[in-house]
């Protein structure tokens, strides 16, 4: 464990429309301690800390996930051997994102890619969530439809919590979302979802630069049906790194 990526499916397959199980949570975790995703039918975002999923809903409330529950997209690793620093008030994520890349850009890692976790303390959290969305056998729903009918914004205002952001360089762009991807979840594990926006007070930053990748695809005949190279960039960008 540790030595690498292990990316469940392509964020291009995801966006085209394919929600059925992969592998399952259980199965997940046994790759990483630490990372992000989603659950079989979009039903919520997920976020791996300490060894443990957890589902956050369309009300931006968390639980654990059981072991059983189907994963059709997430990316994990473990967070152990990375390298810690103190981060400042951050007014926007914006200027988050370009603290880390200048971070990893000093370690000369931006062709790799990068998980890292912050334990910090938010004046505010812009974050959203989704329900389950049920594909129709007639054909595929891509991800921005699906979202636009289940997904819901939410806001945290003054909470302590932890911070998955998953990098991956410009090149592999579309076998995830080039750049930062942030999940959040409250430090009492009630409160998460998909990042947005921000504003931090301070945080801790733990970041592992990560060289090698597992690529876990779908053996379903049904995944040879998505022409994946078709997958908008820009749909990506805006589903998948908060861009409105």
């Amino acid at each position: 464990m540790g030595k690498e990526m292990f990316q469940v499916s392509t964020l291009q397959a995801l966006a085209l429309g394919y929600f059925e199980s992969v592998i399952s949570v259980g199965e997940l975790l046994q790759h990483g301690d630490t990372g992000l995703g989603t659950f079989k039918n979009v039903d919520g975002e997920m976020v791996v800390l300490d060894g443990k999923c957890f589902r956050a809903d369309h009300t931006g409330h968390i639980v654990p996930a059981p072991d059983d529950m189907g994963v059709p997209f997430a990316a994990v690793s473990d967070i152990g051997g990375g390298y810690e620093y103190d981060i400042g008030q951050t007014d926007n994520i914006e200027k988050l994102k370009e603290l880390l890349t200048v971070k990893i850009e000093e370690d000369f890692g931006l062709n790799s890619m990068h998980i890292v976790r912050i334990d910090g303390v938010f004046e505010k959290i812009d974050a959203r969530s989704e329900s389950a969305f049920y594909n129709s056998y007639v054909g595929h729903t891509e991800l921005k439809e699906a979202l636009s009918k289940t997904q819901k914004d939410f806001h945290f205002e003054n909470v302590s919590g932890s911070m998955v952001c998953v990098y991956f360089p410009d090149y592999m762009d579309g076998i995830n979302a080039a750049g930062w991807h942030l999940h959040f979840a409250s430090s009492d594990r009630k409160l998460g979802g998909h990042v947005f926006g921000l504003k931090m007070t301070s945080g801790k930053a733990t970041i592992r630069k990560i060289s090698n990748i597992e690529l876990s695809l779908p053996t379903s005949a049904a995944f040879d049906t998505y022409a994946l190279k078709s997958a908008s960039q820009n749909d990506i960008k805006e589903v998948e790194q908060g861009k409105q």
